[in-house]
């Protein structure tokens, strides 16, 4: 018996995958050039290009001659301001803040230039230049290979914040306003508008520092802080026994030390709306918290600063005040100054120095469980600022020195009561 082989299936022949591919690259390129060329039209242009078709419409179904030689003096108009969008915008674009930090009131001073590094005429455009929430705008003239433009502004400062300068937008653009192509050059610079501080001498919160560290009022069997002779109880170190005194009365004297603490200075700033009656105030505490803690730091000091939410960088004055001039009001859930002590006192239980910063909507009772609260053994000053203040007032509440200012020029004044 013979077996014939039976004929093969005729292969299917499906649609390459790689052609599929290729459409799909290409129908993505499409996409995006459409996109890129609806975002130069201008709502103007939109409602100019609806009008035309409409009146060409209406004139072709009602037989009027004047609805269509409108719809075609409009559609010329468009097609004409649109050829303002052909050209090059290639320039090589260089933003120049001559400084990046500056106090409130001063202005920030820059240098925007621009150079055609190509082959080939660069025609009239527009340059944007975004300052924060607002924006600067320049006319560049026609650069013919290797020209530069260059344009200096100056931004002034009216309050402390962090202010983003750019990116620069090279916007190419009709007399009309129809149309629009914009393309940024360069990246954004941060501009630091610092709060107001105020720089004084011959005053100190901190204590003076000795070898290893600064004396507290507790006692301790090991340190080097000398405070007084005991008599020997067992389990005393044999390390600290002083010779001369035992020799002298016959019984084993041991030296006693008070423990040292390293100088910390920590302010706490309360950056709680509800903590200050107005917003003068919130910027009058950051000013005097940047005082102190610029002072602390000239006294080579480590000065820590806690605000509700999160520790301030505050190794040198820069990132102090780079800190304090980014620093805005929390929202009343993240608690006010009696909350913010009990984190200074749970992060920070070695501080030696606490100043609490508020404002004058803080009760006294409030202000004394935020003292309560904080570090045993550590000095503790609480300033609060009160716009209504015309001289600096001091007060105890507890162990705590309380200062009252009105202004930022009342600190060295307030700091020389607390130091009497």
């Amino acid at each position: 018996m013979t077996t014939e082989a039976l004929p093969a299936p005729p292969a299917t022949t499906e649609p390459d995958a790689g052609w599929r591919d290729v459409a799909v690259v290409l129908g993505g390129r499409a996409l995006s050039r459409l996109r890129l060329i609806a975002r130069a039209v201008r709502p103007l242009a939109w409602v100019l290009m609806a009008l035309a078709i409409g009146f060409w419409i209406l004139g072709q179904i009602a037989g009027w001659a004047e609805f269509t030689i409108a719809a075609v003096v409009i559609a010329i108009t468009v097609a004409l301001c649109a050829l303002f969008l052909i050209g090059r915008t290639a320039y090589d674009v260089s933003l120049d803040l001559a400084r990046t930090r500056v106090v409130v009131g001063e202005r920030a001073v820059g240098a925007l230039t621009l150079a055609n590094r190509g082959a080939r005429a660069i025609l009239p455009s527009r340059v944007v230049l975004p300052v924060g929430s607002g924006r600067g705008e320049f006319g560049i003239q026609r650069l013919a290979p290797g020209e530069e433009s260059e344009e200096l502004f100056a931004i002034p400062t009216q309050k402390r914040a962090v202010v983003k300068v750019g990116p620069v937008s090279v916007v190419r653009g009709d007399p009309l306003g129809l149309f629009e192509r914009a393309h940024r050059r360069d990246e954004p610079v941060d501009l630091f508008v610092h709060p107001r501080t105020v720089l004084f001498d011959g005053q100190s919160l901190g204590y003076l520092r000795d070898l290893e560290g600064l004396p507290a009022t507790d006692l301790s069997r090991d340190d080097v802080s000398f405070h007084a002779l005991l008599e020997y109880q067992p389990g005393d170190d044999l390390r600290h026994v002083h010779w001369k005194s035992t020799a002298r009365t016959g019984t084993m004297m041991m030296r006693q030390y008070e423990e040292t603490r390293r100088s910390h200075f920590v302010i706490g700033l309360s950056r709680s709306a509800g903590d200050y009656a107005e917003e003068d105030e919130f910027e009058l505490a950051i000013s005097a918290a940047g005082s102190i803690g610029l002072r602390a730091l000239r006294d080579s000091q480590r000065v820590d600063v806690q605000v509700q939410g999160r520790e301030l960088p505050a190794g040198t004055g820069k990132q102090l005040l780079d800190s304090l001039a980014a620093l805005e009001e929390s929202r009343p859930r993240d608690g006010g100054i009696a909350e913010l002590a009990g984190i200074v006192a749970a992060k920070m239980p070695l501080a030696s120095v606490v100043v609490l910063v508020c404002g004058s909507r803080v009760a006294t009772d409030d202000l004394r469980l935020a003292c309560s609260r904080l570090p045993f053994g550590a000095r503790v000053l609480a300033v609060v600022a009160d716009a209504r203040a015309t001289a600096p007032a001091l007060r105890r509440i507890g162990d705590a020195d309380v200062v009252t200012l009105g202004a930022l020029d009342q600190v060295p004044l307030a700091l020389q009561k607390v130091l009497a």
